[in-house]
C-alpha cells in the first residue's frame, strides 16, 4: 500500500482541525439556540373597557358621573387556521403546538444549512491547505530533486540547491545540504586530482624501465635466461602500464562532461568488434556483433572504452573450452539507447555480481599477480555510463556467463 505523502498529510490534518471546529462551533450554537426557544413566552391580552365613555376628561360638572363598564379579565386569544378563536386551555395547547413546530423547524434548519455549510467550507479549507502545504513544501521538493540527481551521478556533486528566502527551518536544511555536497566535491575533486597525478607520474619510470630490460634483451651477449627473464618484466611492465592507464580512464570518467557531441552506440558496437575480433578467434570464442541504431549523446573515446571494456571483458572472462561466444548488441528501446553484451563463462554467484563492479575486485585465482586485466574494466564501464546519466546492470546467465546491459539517454536530435 503506498503511503500518503507529507502533503497529503498536512491537508488532511489542516482539514480535520477545520471539521472539528466547525461541529463544535455547531454544536455550541445548537446548545444556545435550544435554550433560547426552551425559555418559552406568554401573550396575554389586557382586558379592556367595555362601551368606553366618549372622553377620558373629567366629567363636566352637573353631569352625573356613569359608573365604568367593568373589564374583561386577562385572557389570551388565539385565531386557529379554521378561523375559530379559541381561549383558556386550548388556546394554551395550541400556543404549545405552535411553539414547537417553529423549535423543530428552526432547529432543522439550523442543522441542516449549518452541515451543509460546513461540509462545503471545510471542502475549500481542505484545497486551500493543499495549496498552502505545497508552497510550504517547494522547498523541501528542491532539496529532494538535487539529492536524487548527485546520488544518480557522481559528476552532479557540483550542483547547489542555493534556496533564496526567509531565514527559516527549510532554507538552513538545504543550506546545510549545500555545504555537506561542497566538502564531498572537495574530497571527491581532490581524490581524482591525486589518482591523475600520481598515474601521470609512474607513467615515466615504467616507460624507462621497459626501454631498459628491451635494451638488456636485444643485446647480442644476452643469455637465454636474460631473455626469459626480459619478457617476464615486460609482461609484468604492461599490466603496470595497463593498470596505470585504466586509473587514469576512471579519474577521466569521474569528471563532468563539459563537451558532448551526438554519437551512435552502435557505429562503436561495431568498430570496437572489428578490433577484438583477432583477439577472440586466437583464443578460440566467437565474437557476434549486433550494431543496431543507438543515437546518444556524450564523449565518443569513454563511451568507445566503456563498449571496449564490456566486450573484452567477456573474450578474457569466459571458458575454457566448448561453446565459447560473445555477443555485442545496440539498440534503441524507447526513450533509451542500450548495449547489451552477452557472453559463456563460469558461473557467477548473483551475490557476487555487485562486487564485479568495484575497483581491482577479481573472483577466484584472478586476484593473483598473473591474472587477466588490472581489475578496473568493469569498474570504468559503471562510472563512464553514470558520467553520461546512464545505469548499468548485470545479470547472470543460466549456464554460465553474464548479461551485461548498459543504459543512456538516447539523442532526440
Amino acid at each position: 500500500m503506498k503511503r500518503l505523502t507529507l502533503r497529503g498529510r498536512l491537508t488532511l490534518i489542516y482539514a480535520g482541525l477545520f471539521m472539528v471546529a466547525g461541529v463544535l462551533l455547531l454544536g455550541v450554537t445548537y446548545l444556545l439556540f435550544s435554550q433560547n426557544l426552551n425559555g418559552g413566552y406568554r401573550v396575554l391580552v389586557q382586558g379592556t373597557y367595555l362601551n368606553p365613555p366618549a372622553s377620558a376628561g373629567t366629567p363636566s360638572p352637573g353631569t352625573p358621573s356613569a359608573s365604568p363598564t367593568p373589564r374583561l379579565p386577562n385572557q389570551v386569544f388565539v385565531l386557529n387556521k379554521d378561523g375559530d378563536v379559541l381561549t383558556g386551555p386550548a388556546a394554551e395547547q395550541a400556543m404549545q403546538e405552535q411553539r414547537e413546530q417553529v423549535r423543530q423547524a428552526a432547529i432543522k434548519s439550523l442543522l441542516t444549512q449549518g452541515s451543509i455549510a460546513l461540509v462545503v467550507v471545510g471542502g475549500l479549507a481542505a484545497g486551500f491547505g493543499w495549496l498552502v502545504a505545497g508552497r510550504v513544501l517547494a522547498p523541501l521538493h528542491r532539496v529532494t530533486d538535487t539529492a536524487r540527481r548527485i546520488a544518480a551521478s557522481p559528476a552532479s556533486l557540483h550542483e547547489r540547491i542555493d534556496l533564496r528566502g526567509p531565514d527559516d527551518e527549510v532554507k538552513n536544511l538545504a543550506d546545510a545540504f549545500d555545504t555537506m555536497v561542497e566538502r564531498l566535491d572537495h574530497s571527491f575533486d581532490g581524490q581524482r586530482r591525486f589518482v591523475a597525478n600520481a598515474s601521470h607520474e609512474l607513467r615515466t619510470p615504467l616507460t624507462l624501465g621497459r626501454a631498459l630490460v628491451e635494451v638488456a634483451m636485444h643485446r647480442r651477449t644476452a643469455s637465454g635466461d636474460v631473455k626469459e627473464l626480459g619478457e617476464s618484466l615486460l609482461t609484468i611492465n604492461a599490466r603496470h602500464e595497463q593498470l596505470i592507464d585504466g586509473l587514469l580512464i576512471l579519474a577521466d570518467s569521474e569528471k563532468q562532461l563539459t563537451t558532448v557531441y551526438p554519437v551512435n552506440l552502435g557505429d562503436i558496437v561495431n568498430h570496437v568488434a572489428g578490433q577484438l575480433s583477432a583477439e577472440a578467434s586466437a583464443v578460440g570464442v566467437e565474437l557476434i556483433r549486433g550494431p543496431g541504431d543507438a543515437p546518444t549523446q556524450g564523449d565518443a573515446l569513454l563511451l568507445e572504452r566503456l563498449v571496449h571494456n564490456l566486450v573484452e571483458n567477456g573474450i578474457r572472462h569466459n571458458l575454457s573450452e566448448g561453446d565459447r561466444w560473445v555477443r555485442a548488441v545496440s539498440k534503441t528501446v524507447g526513450d533509451r539507447v542500450e548495449v547489451v553484451v552477452t557472453n559463456t563463462g563460469p558461473d557467477i554467484p548473483p551475490y557476487e555480481v555487485e562486487s564485479l563492479f568495484k575497483p581491482f575486485y577479481r573472483l577466484g585465482a584472478e586476484r593473483l599477480v598473473g591474472g587477466k586485466g588490472a581489475g578496473l574494466g568493469l569498474s570504468i564501464v559503471r562510472s563512464v555510463a553514470e558520467a553520461h546519466n546512464g545505469t548499468v546492470t548485470a545479470t547472470p546467465r543460466q549456464g554460465g556467463g553474464l548479461e551485461i546491459t548498459v543504459s543512456l539517454p538516447v539523442d532526440p536530435g
